[in-house]
């Protein structure tokens, strides 16, 4: 649905984006991480058609972006990043004016416009100028455009930025909603973004591929993989506690937790130490207001592999 190869991009002597290749299928929900500056705006302008590559192609369902562009344009749907569109119209006259872009006609084109509204909660505004709307509305509006002619095909830069957490949640299930007949890709910041909505993850940093895998297994690839994480009732029972799970078999080390009082004992390699941790709690009678696997933490992985500029 969406093949890259080899893709760079290059202003003057700096390089946006750096033989890229990767590509994804139907029914695929991709999260494009990396932090600011990685190239993830660029690469998905690329596929979208704004701008051209310096060298490499990509391709929407076969469809070479520079050579195809009207095709492969026609195949997708895309959201910007912050989501521009004409502060003076109203989201009633800019989907309307995006149909007839988009080559809607006649009962399906009042049908296509009327589903995007309901599903993006637009109602309300429908016939308020744009400017005067929310960033989370505006939001909105810029999802409607990009969903409005049902594309097999999505790319969404950032598309929850600025929503409130029930706003988030609608989107998302959303996205869910509509991936079983599409191809999604999901440039974000939000981490926790991933694990709710995607299927696979590619993580880049200065133009470079550095890992590319589902979100459980990169977060199999954490130094918090099968570590534990708990909680005494008491706080003075920590170094009491502490020194125990350093004796257990498959405990690595003992440190800190993210929230006071709290330890997380990280498990060496290939090691699950949760039940012997549990047994010991049991046996030693700890009073506890929390014992939980951690599966790993995606924070940390992407961190690690950004930091170094290779995958752990």
């Amino acid at each position: 649905m969406i093949e890259v190869s080899g893709l760079s991009k290059t202003y003057g002597d700096v390089h946006a984006v750096r033989e890229l290749s990767f590509r994804v299928g139907a029914g695929e929900i991709l999260g494009f991480l990396g932090p600011n500056g990685a190239g993830k705006s660029t690469t998905m302008r690329i596929i979208a058609g704004f701008i051209a590559p310096t060298a490499g192609t990509a391709a929407v369902l076969g469809h070479d972006v520079a050579r195809e562009p009207q095709a492969a344009r026609r195949a997708l749907g895309y959201l910007p990043e912050g989501a521009p569109s004409w502060p003076e119209m109203t989201p009633r006259s800019f989907l309307r004016f995006i149909a007839d872009v988009r080559g809607l006609a006649g009962e399906h084109r009042t049908r296509r416009i009327d589903d995007t509204v309901a599903r993006l909660g637009l109602g309300p505004v429908l016939d308020q100028t744009i400017e005067t709307l929310s960033k989370g509305f505006k939001r909105r509006v810029g999802l409607a455009q990009a969903i409005l002619h049902d594309p097999p095909v999505l790319v969404l830069d950032e598309p929850t930025d600025g929503l409130d957490p029930n706003q988030k949640h609608e989107v998302r299930a959303l996205i869910r909603e509509m991936a079983p007949g599409k191809t999604i890709v999901i440039s974000t910041h939000i981490l926790e973004e991933v694990d709710a909505v995607c299927t696979r993850a590619i993580i880049i940093a200065a133009g470079r591929l550095l890992a590319d895998d589902t979100p459980a297994a990169l977060e199999a690839r954490s130094r918090y993989h099968n570590a534990v994480t708990l909680a005494p009732t008491l706080a003075a029972d920590s170094a009491r506690i502490e020194a125990a799970l350093r004796e257990v078999v498959g405990v690595a080390a003992v440190e800190p937790g993210e929230r006071p009082g709290q330890l997380t004992a990280l498990a060496t390699p290939g090691a699950q130490p949760l039940a012997a941790i549990s047994a010991l709690a049991a046996r030693e009678g700890w009073s506890l207001n929390e014992l939980r696997l951690e599966a790993g933490r995606l924070d940390e992985v992407f961190r690690t592999v950004t930091a170094s500029g290779v995958a752990p």
